[in-house]
Formats: structure tokens, sequence, C-alpha cells
């Protein structure tokens, strides 16, 4: 068999056999080794391989903690990176970076969708590889619907992680309306890119938005809705040597 045709039959394999342990309950394993006297969110819980490095898991367990304001649901979060072992046996996975968070995420009227782990090659240093959660968070209100999504960014440094970026807003949509045509919505969309420079060892990051805003109102018979012309915004943010930080003054191009 040629060389290329051996490696990518070897990666599809090895991505196979991430995928099913996964499949097989690996959160759930990771949920009742660690916190078998709390509840676990099992819509919420993630388990997703790390792309490029073997037998490596990301495992994200939101567990439910009890509040005092009704209608209000808060979420320890407890974020894992799990290597499997070398034989393949899930259930001697054993955990090898980790953070946890009380109190890390809250819902009332908007609600959190989904967590996603993001495992794009976030570089930021020779030996500083992070990994992203996404939390998609969604509202209730029809008259005032509201959505977004954030992005954190951790680095595994031994036994615990580093949160070094803490909630980066990447897409929001908001609006108000009388739930029939007149109203006002505002949509942004962001991207999180890698820069040149560096700060304090690390990449410095580069953010970019784009921001529309839009306008309905009942015209006779029609709805007719206006848009007004896009916003761009960058920003710079560079890690301070403890966590990634807005950079003061002009953005470079």
């Amino acid at each position: 068999m040629p060389r290329r045709l051996l490696l990518g039959f070897l990666l599809v394999l090895l991505s196979a056999a991430a995928h099913a342990a996964c499949d097989t309950g690996l959160a759930e394993r990771m949920h009742a080794k660690l916190h078998a006297r709390r509840a676990l969110d099992h819509e919420l819980a993630v388990c997703e391989p790390w792309r490029g490095f073997a037998g490596r898991f990301i495992v994200v367990l939101p567990l439910p903690r009890p509040s005092a304001d009704q209608g209000v649901t808060q979420f320890d979060l407890d974020v894992l990176v799990v290597q499997q072992a070398d034989n393949g046996n899930t259930e001697r996975a054993k955990v090898v970076s980790r953070l946890f968070e009380a109190a890390a995420m809250r819902e009332d009227a908007v609600r959190i969708g989904e967590i996603k782990v993001d495992t794009a090659r976030y570089t930021l240093a020779p030996d500083a590889r992070a990994f992203g959660i996404r939390i998609l968070r969604q509202g209730s209100s029809r008259v005032n619907p509201y959505s977004n999504e954030t992005l954190t960014l951790y680095v595994p440094r031994g036994p615990r992680l580093a949160k070094v970026l803490d909630g980066v807003e990447l897409t929001m949509e908001r609006g108000e309306w009388d739930a029939n045509c007149a109203g006002n919505f505002e949509t942004m969309r962001g991207n999180l890119s890698i820069a040149r420079s560096t700060s304090n060892a690390y990449a410095d990051l580069l953010l970019r938005q784009t921001r529309t805003e839009t306008r309905s109102s009942a015209q006779g018979d029609e709805c007719v809705t206006q848009e007004r012309p896009a916003k761009f915004s960058s920003r710079m943010l560079r890690y301070d040597g403890t966590a990634y930080r807005p950079a003061k003054g002009p953005t470079p191009d």
C-alpha cells in the first residue's frame, strides 16, 4: 500500500476510535468518577477528540447547582483534558489537565443552547497550543430576540488548565419589534486569528468584528426593511502574563 494511502487509512482508524470513545460514554464515566453525587446536564455535556493529540479528549461537564433566585439556574463547569490508555480501554482513561469553575454559567431569560469544543489550531507559542470552548446562548422573548456565541481559550499546563481568553463574543443577534413588522435589529459577526506579533512569549490575537443594523417598517400593505452600512472594527488582544486583554492604542493593519 502506498505510504500516503496508508497514512490516510491510519488517520481514519484513529478518528473512528476517538469518536467511539466519546460515543460510548467517556463524559459520563468522567462524571461518575469525579462528581458521583452531582447531577450532570447530559444535553450540554461535551466530549470531543483533540485533533493532533493521539488518544486525547476534551470533556466538558456542566453541573447544575441550586439557586435562590426562582427561574435562574447556575452551573459549575469542569473542563478536562483526558488521555485514553494506549490499549484503547476508556475505563482506564485519566485526567491530565483540569479546570473546575464554580458558578461559571447562568441561565435565566437567556438560555444556554449548546456548548461546543473548538479544536482549531490556536498555537500561541511553540510549547502552548490552546483549545476553545464555545457557548451558544438564546433568549426566550419573541419581541426582543437575542442570541450570541462566546469563545474561551484554555492552555494545558501540567495538571491544570489555564484560561487565557475569557468569553470573547464572536456572534450576536438582537432586536426589538412589534411581532408584526416594525422593529430594529442588530447583527455582529466576529473572527479571531493569530497575529504575527507576540506579547510575553504568546502570540497576539486579532479580533475582527462586522456589525450590521436593519430597520423594518410598514409601508402600506408591505413590510419594508432597510439595511444600514456595515461597520467594521478590529482589536488586538495581547497576553499580559495571565490572560489576553485588549491592547491600548490603534490596531495595526
